[in-house]
């Protein structure tokens, strides 16, 4: 048979081998510019909330049906977010993460903070919103400090909860673990000489303002960020679960230390959202996790920021 017509028995267009899936996701940042500051914010990764078992002052079943009308199922994909803040004069990150905490889908900040352009040694500060593993853990790489130039600072009270060995030892069981894995990563901190908590509302570089806002934690604080007129405020955990509790801010979660002040806060806070029109950014609402909040009835909706490739 000759060439010309063995050619003609290969279908016209015929598929070579499938490529192989990747799999993976691209880097988790995003980046935008607030006034004359650059935000990016940083994804850590995605851990599985059973938001029906944590959920608390409201049913698993209206929990089920927020998810649903918000095409979301159980357990639900929880993003956890930092955000890095470049005022043009210090380099500041805001949470840190997990690490290795909470399993094998968390601990991605330090590469995408590296994807993002930054290395760990330009970190000039650390803002903690709450002690909590998620927020606190990527503090350490091993036994090495992550970010070996920078100092970290929280408010006193989480501080002083949360390090205390008499807090941990009166603790239910099965929150001690959250102590062991606060202590493990904010002490080595604070042997360097590296950790300087500060007292509630506090400005801490121009620009940056600490404001408290307890309830999830003893210590649990927002921060807010100005720029040329332009406003961001980072709620830390505020809220865990946007298609539930950005409706219905009553709804509450097991890991609030003091649930009905958590509540308190968190009606406080999306109201003055709403009013002011200003940006917003929170821990663990999808990634970018930044956008605005409008009042809806008796809740309010969340307006994720519309995507912009930074020009």
């Amino acid at each position: 048979m000759s060439l010309v017509a063995a050619a003609a028995l290969i279908p016209f267009g015929a598929p070579e081998a499938a490529a192989p899936m990747v799999k993976t996701q691209a880097p988790g940042f995003y980046r935008m510019m607030l006034g004359d500051f650059e935000i990016t914010v940083l994804n850590d990764g995605t851990v599985g909330l059973p938001a029906d078992k944590l959920l608390t002052n409201v049913t698993p079943a209206k929990v089920s049906a927020s998810l649903k009308r918000a095409f979301l199922g159980l357990p639900v994909e929880t993003s956890v977010n930092g955000f890095l803040v470049n005022t043009g004069e210090k380099l500041v990150l805001i949470d840190t993460g997990a690490a290795s905490l909470f399993g094998p889908t968390l601990g991605n900040i330090v590469g995408n903070l590296k994807a993002a352009g930054y290395q760990p040694e330009q970190v000039d500060e650390i803002y903690i919103t709450h002690v909590h593993p998620d927020h606190v853990g990527g503090l350490m790489a091993g036994d090495k400090l992550a970010f070996p130039n920078a100092i970290v600072r929280a408010d006193k009270r989480d501080a002083d909860f949360w390090l205390s060995q008499a807090m941990m030892d009166k603790a239910p069981k099965e929150n001690q673990e959250f102590f062991k894995d606060a202590q493990i990563s904010l002490n080595p901190w604070v042997a360097a000489g590296r950790f300087k908590p500060f007292d509630g509302d506090t400005d801490l570089v121009p620009g940056i303002r600490a404001v408290a806002a307890p309830g999830h934690t003893p210590g649990h604080t927002t921060y807010q960020i100005e720029s040329k007129g332009q406003k961001l405020m980072l709620l830390g955990d505020t809220l865990h679960v946007a298609s539930v509790q950005f409706p219905d801010p009553s709804v509450t979660i097991l890991f609030d230390t003091d649930s009905k002040a958590a509540m308190a806060q968190r009606k406080k806070i999306f109201a003055a959202a709403a009013k002011g029109g200003y940006w917003i950014g929170a821990a663990h609402v999808p990634f970018p996790g930044i956008g605005h909040v409008r009042s809806e009835g008796a809740g309010y909706a969340w307006v994720p920021v519309n995507y912009s490739a930074g020009h």
